[in-house]
C-alpha cells in the first residue's frame, strides 16, 4: 500500500511539475542586470579621438585602467501584463567612475510599450533635461538560431538581430513569458528577451529575478513629465549638443538606441 501511495505522490509531483514548466506567463516583473565592461567601452570610445586629445587621454586611460573597476553595475525592472510593460531604470547608490562620459554607464530611459498599438512613450532624460517622446516599435532585424541558453530559470533560445544598420545585437529570449519585449527598447521577438548583449559596445543584460504574480494594468503607464518632442527634434538637440565632441556619432548611436 504504501509503495501505491508513494507511486502515486511521485505521479502527481511530476505532473505539477509539468503543468507549471508548461504554462504560459502573460504578467508579472523582471528584474534586469546591466554589465558593462567599462576598461573596454572606454578604449573604443578613445578610438574616435585624434590629436592632441588622444595623447592626453591615452595617459589618463593607464590611470584609469589602474584604478577604476574593469565592470560596473546598473539595475533596472520590466513590469508587463498582457500587451503593455514598463521598462524603469533604478538609481545606483554609488556613481559609476567614467573616464569619457559614455552613455553606456547611464540608464536614461524610461520605456513604456503597447505591442496592441507598436507603440511606445519613452522619458529620456539627457544633460539635465527629460523628454517625452512617442513612437513606432524599434526596427531590429532578427534572425533566429538553435543556439539555447539557461537565463533566471528559463531556457531561452538565441536571435541574432541588427539595429540603426550597424549595432549588432544577441539576444536569449523565452516564448513561455507571452510578451515579445525586453530591456530598454528591445523587442520583437516571439516572447520574453531575458538575455541581451550589444558584444562590439561591452554591454549586456540579463534578467535576475522574475516574480510571476499578477501586475495590475492600471500600473503600467505611460511616462507624463516632461518636454514633448519628436525622435528627430529630439536628435537634432542631442546633435547640437554634441557638436564640439570628436566622439558625437558614436554618442549618438548610443543616445538614441
Amino acid at each position: 500500500m504504501k509503495t501505491i501511495l508513494t507511486t502515486i505522490t511521485c505521479l502527481l509531483l511530476t505532473i505539477s511539475l509539468q503543468a507549471q514548466n508548461n504554462k504560459i506567463i502573460t504578467s508579472g516583473k523582471i528584474e534586469y542586470e546591466k554589465r558593462i565592461n567599462m576598461h573596454a567601452a572606454t578604449k573604443n570610445l578613445m578610438s574616435s579621438l585624434t590629436g592632441l586629445s588622444a595623447s592626453v587621454y591615452t595617459t589618463a586611460y593607464d590611470e584609469f585602467k589602474r584604478t577604476a573597476p574593469q565592470f560596473a553595475t546598473l539595475n533596472s525592472t520590466l513590469i508587463f501584463n498582457d500587451n503593455k510593460s514598463l521598462f524603469t531604470p533604478i538609481t545606483p547608490t554609488q556613481p559609476i567612475k567614467d573616464l569619457l562620459g559614455t552613455p553606456l554607464a547611464k540608464q536614461f530611459n524610461t520605456i513604456y510599450t503597447d505591442m496592441a498599438s507598436s507603440k511606445t512613450v519613452t522619458l529620456k532624460d539627457v544633460y539635465g533635461d527629460r523628454f517625452l517622446i512617442s513612437d513606432s516599435l524599434s526596427k531590429i532585424t532578427w534572425r533566429l538560431t538553435d543556439e539555447t541558453q539557461e537565463v533566471a530559470g528559463y531556457t531561452c533560445r538565441r536571435a541574432n538581430g541588427l539595429i540603426q544598420d550597424s549595432v549588432y545585437v544577441v539576444a536569449f529570449y523565452t516564448d513561455k513569458i507571452w510578451m515579445s519585449s525586453g530591456p530598454e527598447s528591445f523587442s520583437g521577438l516571439p516572447g520574453m528577451i531575458l538575455k541581451l548583449a550589444l558584444p562590439y559596445e561591452n554591454v549586456i543584460w540579463t534578467a535576475t529575478k522574475i516574480t510571476t504574480e499578477p501586475v495590475s494594468a492600471a500600473t503600467i503607464t505611460p511616462p507624463a513629465k516632461g518636454t514633448i518632442v519628436t525622435k528627430k527634434q529630439m536628435y537634432d538637440k542631442l546633435k547640437s549638443a554634441l557638436s564640439n565632441s570628436t566622439m558625437a556619432s558614436y554618442y549618438l548611436k548610443l543616445y538614441l538606441l
